[in-house]
Formats: C-alpha cells, structure tokens, sequence
C-alpha cells in the first residue's frame, strides 16, 4: 500500500498528490449505526471526506480503532512513508488496533462513508467496537483518493464471459459492492453463506446475477463446507469465467482448488482471499500481514 501524506491545500496540491500518492489518512467520526441482521452491522462515518475517493468493487481501506480509554487511534499520520514502521514499532498496547474492511457506500451529499461490520460477540477489537460504536466516536482510515487504486481485487478480464463470486458474511459487503458495480446483462452465479436467515438481504444489482444465500444456522463453528459443496454440486455456465473467492482461508483454499484442479478453470482468473483464518485471533493475523504472510483480514 502506497505511503501516506499530509491534506492537500489546494486544487493543484490535490492533483499532484492524486498522481503521486493514491492513499492518505483521514480522521473520521461516527454519525450513526445501524442493525443490518442478527450478525451485521452498518456504521456510516462523517468528517473530512474531501478527497476520499473510492472505485467500487470490494474497494478495502485500513481501519484504525482506539483501544480502551483513548479518544480516539494513536496512528503515526504525519510520518509520510515511514507511517508503517513507525506503527509497528509502537507498543501494541498503544498503537491503533489496524484492521481491513470492505467500503460498503460513500456518498457526497452528505459526505458519508458506511462500513458493514461481521459481529461475532466479544470475539475480537473490531466487533467489539462496532457493536458499541456511537455518534462522536473516532476512528483514523487509511483510504485511496483516486478510484483506480491498489485496494480493489476485483479486475475481471476484458475476455470475462461470466462471473462467479462466493463469501462468507466478512466478505458479503465485498459481494454487494461487486454486484452494484457490475453492468447490465453480466452473467453471474453467487454463492454467500451467512449465520442465520435473518441475515439474508436483498442486495441491489444490474448484472443477471443468480444468488444462492447458504444458513449455517445450527452448524457446529463458523467454518462449513456448504459453499464448496454447492459450487461442487452446481452445473456452471460455459465460456470464460472469472472468479472471486473471500472468507474463511482454508474454505476458500478448498472451493479453489476445487475450481482449478476439478473443474478446470485457468488458476491466471481466480482471485482468491482469506479474510480470516479458524483458529487464529485477529492479533495473531495482523501479526502475519505485518509480516507479509497474510494478505487481508476483515473481522
């Protein structure tokens, strides 16, 4: 990700800050939450959103929360490239808790930004937060100001004949971003696995999109095998697919190798993320992106 720099005071300091530098911080503020089903929630954020610009997609951003008793993240923003090292040499018990997540709205008028936040109880910074999170509170983001951006994954090729998405609830808000993104008459089959019904939502779409939502409801843990068995059990499209895969890292792992070695498909046009991993904390998973052995985490 591309190093941070200071707020540009002027048109033509913004422009060539834009072509130098596509990422920069922004301080925020909650505006208010909203439940979106028993294991979901929307926290839309208000501030200086000036130049915040995103593409769409599963456009993700660095999320930086305070801990418990700060008024807001200890985040080195003014550190220009050096803002990485310097976080990570900070104490963990000081430093903002940093977390990636997927931009569910921004709008101009007003200026706002939503972010869809997984619940999973007391289990991790992040859900913990978004469950308590009022207007007022504070948050640092680390985020693109141009849309074309090394944020988004999603880059179906120009010989893309259909699409083929499947998440889990982390990775739902990636989902719902590609589908409103997506043109008219794109052939797409979806395959989303959530907790409970309650969680099911209607998800607004131009493409001729198929979606089949999977319940774990009454499983036993969070990780099933439900979307790699009904992608197996699935009679696909012909032509030339391009696929995205996020969730769990050993389910997506599985559906995969599932897709490239049982079914055929060029391994050069599945993009592929494990946005959490079972039985690893959050801290243990922003311990490997730091080192460069995970690449993304999102609850």
């Amino acid at each position: 990700m591309a190093p941070a720099t200071s707020t540009p005071t002027n048109a033509s300091t913004r422009t060539k800050a834009r072509a130098a530098v596509p990422f920069r911080f922004f301080d925020l503020r909650v505006v208010r939450r909203e439940r979106l089903g028993p294991t979901m929630v929307r926290v839309t954020f208000g501030g200086g959103l000036d130049d915040l610009t995103t593409g769409g997609r599963d456009q993700r951003i660095k999320l930086f929360l305070p801990h418990a008793g700060q008024a807001a993240p200890v985040v080195p923003t003014e550190s220009g490239d050096q803002w990485f090292a310097q976080w990570r040499a900070m104490d963990p018990a000081v430093r903002g808790i940093m977390r990636s997540y997927t931009v569910s709205e921004q709008r101009r008028e007003p200026p706002e930004l939503d972010i869809d936040f997984a619940l999973h109880g007391d289990n991790g910074p992040a859900s913990r937060w978004a469950a308590r999170a009022r207007p007022g509170d504070r948050v640092t983001v680390l985020a693109p100001v141009v849309e074309d951006n090394a944020g988004i994954d999603f880059r179906p090729p120009a010989q893309t004949q259909w699409i083929l998405l499947s998440a889990d609830e982390t990775a739902q808000p990636a989902v719902a971003g590609i589908l409103a993104w997506l043109p008219a008459g794109v052939p797409v089959r979806a395959w989303i696995e959530v907790a409970t019904p309650g969680d099911i939502r209607t998800l607004p779409m131009r493409a001729d999109a198929e979606v089949t939502w999977l319940v774990r409801e009454g499983a036993t843990g969070r990780r099933t095998n439900l979307v790699v068995d009904a992608v197996r059990a699935a009679v696909l499209p012909s032509g030339t697919p391009y696929v995205w895969i996020a969730g769990e890292a050993g389910a997506v792992r599985a559906l995969r190798r599932h897709l490239v070695c049982g079914r055929g498909f060029d391994r050069r046009q599945v993009t592929f993320t494990g946005y959490w991993r079972l039985g690893a904390t959050d801290e243990e998973l922003v311990a490997e992106a730091v080192s460069g052995t995970t690449p993304r985490e999102n609850d």
